[in-house]
């Protein structure tokens, strides 16, 4: 009889799994544990979760103070008197030799021509004559940007560093592009650029959302009225500077374009966007700009 009562108990008995056993005993462990590394004091200061100080050094305000003074200087005299001879009114063409990867479908004819893997082609180096620009901004110094310059910028749509708009290249626009040409820059792109730059980075704004270029069937349902259907359209419209140039680069979102320098380069290498000569109007020569950043 007692065996049986002791069966009957041992069978009623709720067996827990060893692997739950070991689960508890560990989390009771952890806890014992950060518990006695946890050290008093004020937790909300010296907590993780809470920003790291950041110490700025009076030398950093005078230096954002003085570039900030420099740019109003710049933007006063090229406004009041143009950038007089520090920019051509003619096209400037130089010969640059340019490598058949790197160049685009008329350095490909002509290399295929002279059987050569690189070429010396001729390229205007600025964008006189041009009835198309693409303008990407290449700096953020929030704190040393002038407000006349922040609202020119404003006024293209280059509100973002590294993003890039197309613009109709009259003279309203080159003085413009004149006002902030530190802050930006600008050339030439060929009908192939244009339509990378559709296809890999393209995107649409619908009821002021940023919708990606994923179909044709978008560009049919919003710009059928202006007799736009799909990307190539687009392109020819676009290069072309057709009749609805402006609403067709209104209808595009601006392009996020890539850093033209990494993390590394900014950290380490101390390399600061616009301060290498990689800014204001390089002319034919933006293809490669713009392949750096697609």
């Amino acid at each position: 009889m007692s065996n049986n009562n002791e069966n009957s108990t041992t069978s009623s008995l709720q067996l827990i799994p060893e692997t739950v056993l070991k689960k508890k005993h560990d989390l009771d462990e952890m806890k014992m544990k950060r518990a006695a590394a946890a050290q008093p004091g004020n937790n909300k200061v010296f907590s993780r979760k809470t920003k790291a100080i950041k110490i700025i050094k009076p030398e950093k305000f005078l230096s954002r103070a003085t570039s900030r003074i420099n740019h109003e200087r710049r933007f006063k005299r090229v406004n009041k008197k143009g950038m007089q001879k520090r920019a051509s009114n003619s096209k400037v063409v130089e010969d640059q030799i340019v490598t058949v990867e790197e160049g685009d479908e008329r350095t490909l004819a002509v290399a295929e021509e002279e059987g050569e893997d690189a070429t010396t082609i001729p390229r205007a180096s600025n964008s006189v004559g041009a009835n198309i620009v693409f303008a990407i901004r290449i700096r953020n110094e929030k704190r040393a940007i002038p407000a006349n310059v922040k609202r020119a910028l404003g006024r293209m749509r280059l509100r973002n560093v590294n993003e890039g708009v197309f613009l109709r290249y009259d003279e309203y626009t080159r003085k413009g592009l004149h006002l902030v040409e530190p802050w930006v820059v600008y050339g030439v792109p060929s009908k192939a650029t244009i339509t990378d730059l559709l296809k890999r980075r393209g995107h649409l704004k619908i009821d002021t959302q940023r919708v990606p270029l994923t179909d044709n069937t978008l560009i049919e349902e919003h710009m059928s009225d202006y007799n736009m259907l799909c990307v190539e359209d687009i392109v020819h419209e676009l290069h072309s500077v057709g009749e609805y140039f402006g609403q067709v680069s209104t209808f595009l979102w601006p392009f996020r374009l890539a850093a033209f320098s990494s993390k590394f380069q900014k950290r380490v290498l101390n390399m600061k966007d616009g301060q290498r000569g990689d800014y204001g109007d390089v002319g034919e020569s933006m293809d490669d700009m713009i392949r750096k950043v697609l």
